[in-house]
């Protein structure tokens, strides 16, 4: 009986020393985000534009210093996201141009921590839409910028930035998710 316990112990031994080598470490687990459902609502207020934004989302006056009115920030609280919008009426060819050149130049001003930036241009003819998407990629603090005009009385920039330090490996799926927003906030986008 001794040398079946001690001949048991042996061969367990042996079958698992024996076995598969071939060993690989479990992948790194990351957080399970749930998205809400896509439904939009409209935003309509004393302001001279109008679009449809996301029902998950808070839209509240930008209540910084020197904010001016008409600037609101679209706030995606479960994601820790912050759409800010600053409008600017347009009185003459030279404010039209330094507003342009100004978000061109924010946009550009990640160049240090993006690895591309990419201008799309964007134009609805019939609403009298205008402007130039920025999508920056890389670890930049802001990953869209944009700006909409009728290129003679309105201006609106939105630029979209995360309350995280920005790590684009880590908020890209909610990135991806927040962008779809934007875009149907832009494809919606009225000029009053």
């Amino acid at each position: 009986m001794k040398y079946a316990g001690l001949l048991m112990a042996i061969l367990f031994f042996l079958a698992a020393c024996g076995g598969n080598h071939d060993y690989s470490p479990k992948p790194r687990g990351y957080y399970r985000i749930a998205f809400p459902k896509k439904e939009y609502q409209d935003y309509n207020t004393g302001c001279p534009y109008s679009f449809s934004y996301p029902k998950y989302a808070i839209i509240e006056p930008d209540r910084t210093k020197g904010a001016k009115p008409c600037w609101v920030n679209m706030q995606f609280p479960q994601f820790h996201a912050t759409l800010h919008l600053s409008y600017q009426p347009v009185t003459s060819k030279k404010v039209f141009n330094e507003l342009v050149e100004d978000a061109r130049t924010f946009a550009f001003k990640h160049t240090v921590k993006a690895t591309s930036i990419d201008e799309g241009v964007i134009g609805y003819a019939d609403r009298k839409v205008y402007g130039i998407y920025y999508t920056i990629d890389g670890n930049a603090a802001s990953s869209a910028q944009f700006f909409l005009t009728d290129s003679t009385k309105n201006y609106l920039r939105g630029a979209l930035y995360f309350n995280s330090e920005p790590r684009l490996d880590s908020i890209q799926p909610v990135l991806n998710f927040i962008k779809q927003d934007v875009a149907v906030m832009i494809k919606s986008f009225k000029w009053k």
